[in-house]
């Protein structure tokens, strides 16, 4: 289990990803990720930083090349803990302020230059 640096900024943001999901602001999932991304759907993705290297072929292409921005959670587990959920690889949320609010955690110490 890793605590990574700025494990309180972390919480926030899962705890963000969980509101998210409650909301149907949240899609989970490379293939849910990957259709809503395709349909300009997505204001951010959030991607355990545990992801193997045949889930981040086949997601990162197309984020990248879509505009979505991606930040990197400390694991799977983690990340699909707060969700309720088993180990979940990668999330998209379609919220744009939700989305600004867990980059900006997730970024360190609210350093977000989205410009």
């Amino acid at each position: 289990m890793s605590e990574a640096a700025g494990s309180g900024a972390e919480e926030r943001a899962l705890g963000l990803l969980g509101i998210a999901l409650r909301g149907g602001r949240l899609e989970v999932g490379t293939t849910s990720v990957k259709e809503s991304a395709r349909k300009g759907g997505l204001a951010a993705a959030v991607l355990a930083a545990d992801a193997g290297e045949n889930a981040r072929d086949r997601v990162l292409p197309l984020l990248e090349a879509t505009g979505v921005p991606v930040v990197e959670v400390a694991d799977g587990e983690t990340l699909g803990a707060a969700l309720g959920r088993d180990r979940t690889v990668i999330v998209g949320l379609t919220d744009e302020g939700l989305a600004r609010e867990v980059m900006n955690a997730l970024a360190g110490d609210g350093d977000a230059d989205g410009s």
